[in-house]
């Protein structure tokens, strides 16, 4: 075990957790799970204008309908005490300093490098003693810029490998907005100092990220933690998933009737050298767990390959993993389960057995033999074999023939669960009934 494993999930309260998020926290407490170690949950709420409680209430209810408990939790917008902290030593260290240009300004400076096909590096003017002074007496109140060493950041990156980027490639972040406001980049390396975090594990669009706050880490005297940076989810066909978030939310997921250990099952396990497949707990996951099984290609998500996963999820379901949300019996339900597609579709299919079933006599002579074959009861799995044999032997009939005129007559319709498992749950009287032709 290593104890000293701590990660985060860090995300912002601004809408409804969708399959990318939910794949980083995913990764996060497997992780932790696996190492014995901690999983935080921290609620990045700095954007007080588009943060809402509605939104963070969702967020715990997405993670523990997924399983995904965490150890600790906190919000950023208790925290405010300790990025002004933060802050200070940096002012203190010369690594911060004010900027005072307007985003139109800033705008039209990226224009203009656009336009000479340089990169949209920010030039340093706030570093210039005249135009700091003008902008002063202009009245203008400052932002507040991380300096970065524009030297090249190196770490090996627990997914990606060997990792370098030259700093001097990157404008200097923005920490602190004009009107006081933290920005993302200051808090979640603070915060990741004072809660011990020992890996940060997230998507590769914040690889580049990952250089500043390093240099960041470096200037405020804390230990570096390890990185591990994850491919973005990809549609079916390779499709950016951006536009269809919304219809891939944890919310709508839940509200389709998929199983939360087959959503599990199938974040972990797209992406990487492992095949997808049924899980039927996150410690068996967590078990698997290893970044080196996680490709660099980003992974296809395709909500028809989950559907068929949460299928076969519920095949491989023993009751006790269901008895709370059904009211089927271990009985039915061992009957019924390797036809289900979705939990909800057990009361359906279980009232095959207790009805009222309206039989289909397609083949009257046949259902009417039939019907004064069956054996007395007790019935058990071999009641369908024997007596099928028995009806088989009276009319000649076989095969299709056979089978299928008598699951219309049993269960009125043409497809389902095994009869030999049905049969001695229908029982003898409602079986008769049906094969009469009544509504049983």
């Amino acid at each position: 075990m290593h104890a000293n494993v701590t990660v985060r999930f860090a995300p912002s309260p601004t809408g409804l957790l969708h399959v990318g998020n939910a794949r980083t926290a995913l990764l996060n407490c497997l992780f932790a799970r696996k190492m014995g170690g901690k999983f935080i949950l921290r609620i990045d709420d700095t954007d007080a204008a588009r943060s809402t409680r509605a939104y963070e209430e969702a967020i715990y209810r997405d993670l523990a309908w997924l399983g995904l408990a965490h150890d600790a939790a906190d919000r950023q917008a208790n925290r405010l005490a300790k990025y002004s902290a933060a802050f200070y030593r940096l002012q203190a260290a010369g690594r911060i300093y004010p900027a005072y240009e307007t985003e139109a300004e800033l705008d039209r400076q990226r224009a203009l490098l656009k336009a000479r096909r340089l990169p949209p590096i920010y030039d340093r003017s706030a570093l210039d003693p005249a135009k700091k002074a003008k902008w002063e007496a202009e009245g203008r109140k400052p932002h507040w810029r991380f300096k970065l060493s524009r030297s090249k950041v190196r770490w090996h990156d627990l997914i990606r490998g060997d990792v370098e980027i030259d700093t001097a490639t990157l404008s200097d972040p923005v920490l602190v907005r004009e009107d006081g406001a933290f920005l993302y980049t200051l808090p979640s390396v603070a915060d990741d100092l004072d809660m011990g975090i020992s890996h940060v594990i997230r998507g590769e669009d914040h690889v580049t990220n990952t250089a500043a706050q390093i240099e960041i880490f470096q200037a405020l005297g804390g230990p570096v933690p390890a990185f591990a940076h994850h491919p973005l989810l990809v549609g079916a066909k390779g499709e950016a998933l951006s536009k269809r978030l919304g219809s891939l939310s944890l919310a709508q997921l839940r509200e389709d009737g998929l199983e939360p250990l087959a959503v599990c099952a199938y974040l972990a396990r797209i992406g990487t050298s492992d095949p997808v497949a049924p899980a039927l707990s996150l410690d068996e996951l967590a078990a698997a767990f290893d970044f080196a099984r996680i490709g660099r290609a980003p992974a296809h998500f395709d909500p028809e390959e989950l559907l068929a996963l949460n299928a076969r999820t519920l095949h491989q379901m023993p009751h006790a993993l269901v008895a709370d949300r059904t009211d089927v019996g271990e009985a039915v339900w061992d009957a019924i389960r390797p036809n289900l597609t979705r939990l909800s579709d057990a009361a359906d299919l279980a009232r095959l057995i207790t009805g009222p079933v309206a039989p289909v006599i397609e083949d009257a002579a046949l259902i009417a033999k039939a019907a004064e074959l069956l054996p007395p009861e007790p019935w058990d799995e071999d009641t369908w074999p024997l007596w099928t044999k028995a009806v088989a032997a009276a009319t000649g009939a076989k095969g299709r023939g056979l089978y299928h005129p008598l699951r219309l007559a049993l269960t009125g319709r043409g497809d389902g669960p095994e009869l030999k498992k049905l049969l001695p749950l229908i029982g003898r009287a409602k079986a008769k009934a049906r094969l009469e032709g009544k509504t049983a």
